[in-house]
């Protein structure tokens, strides 16, 4: 829980922070969709490289980036297991009780952990880089498109940013409420895993009044200050694209033709 940062905003001048929202959301909604296509180790290993090489010019810590990792490594681990006791192809590398691990099975183990990697780094480095405000503005700009046929595109915007938004807040309350009943004498690491998560339904009632809570202020909060949805609604900061936008475009083509030449 200590190492939930997904929705973090670190400011910061890098050359990605500098670049249009809208482009850093278009680059990332189709380099996750690139990351499913990439089935060799050695693309899925120029998609890694290019993302830490996207982490050193953002000038954000890698240890942030290990940090997001943390919730998601049992998932990487079971994935990794279940790929080398069911896939079976190639030569046999070794052979258990039970268990008979093939070099196919490594193989698809490597990529849906790479795999996993890349999808939470690249989402990390979005929130990382852009500002809540920021990404309410690109995500709005990119649905408005959709007005024409009744999509409410500012009123979506709004609501996924503050989703994004109070992640790192509710997981914050959510460790407060687990710290004041391990006050009280709850032992949370005790006993099997089933009655270890039956310990842990006591956080839920709290958080969830939390919750509704904090909903509740935000809405007043917005009445308060006669937020009407987008009727009306002006920007102070328009949005622009600049040459340096044109540098995502640029590297979108290059991992396409480095996913085309390891697909053949």
């Amino acid at each position: 829980m200590n190492g939930f940062i997904v929705g973090m905003y670190l400011p910061g001048d890098s050359f990605v922070h500098q670049l249009d929202p809208r482009a850093k959301l278009g680059f990332a909604f189709i380099f996750m969709f690139m990351v499913f296509f990439a089935d060799r180790l050695l693309a899925c290993a120029i998609f890694l490289a290019f993302v830490l090489v996207a982490i050193h010019i953002a000038k954000v810590p890698y240890r942030l980036f290990f940090t997001a990792l943390k919730p998601i490594i049992f998932i990487i681990l079971l994935s990794s297991l279940l790929h080398l006791w069911m896939t079976k192809g190639g030569e046999m590398i070794l052979a258990f009780p039970g268990i008979t691990i093939y070099e196919e099975g490594i193989r698809q183990a490597g990529i849906i952990s790479i795999r996993l990697l890349l999808l939470v780094a690249i989402a990390s480095l979005l929130t990382f880089t852009t500002s809540p405000v920021d990404l309410t503005d690109g995500m709005e700009s990119l649905l408005s498109p959709l007005r024409k046929i009744g999509v409410p595109a500012h009123e979506l915007a709004l609501m996924m940013s503050i989703a994004l938004r109070f992640i790192p807040t509710l997981w914050e309350e959510t460790e407060k409420i687990r710290k004041a009943q391990m006050a009280r004498g709850i032992d949370f690491e005790e006993g099997h895993i089933l009655k270890r998560l039956k310990k842990h339904l006591p956080i839920l009632i709290p958080l969830f009044i939390s919750a509704f809570r904090r909903a509740e202020d935000l809405a007043l909060a917005m009445e308060a200050r006669c937020y009407r949805g987008s009727e009306g609604r002006t920007k102070w900061r328009q949005l622009h694209y600049t040459r340096r936008d044109l540098w995502l475009l640029l590297i979108l083509i290059l991992l396409g033709m480095v996913l085309l030449i390891f697909r053949h």
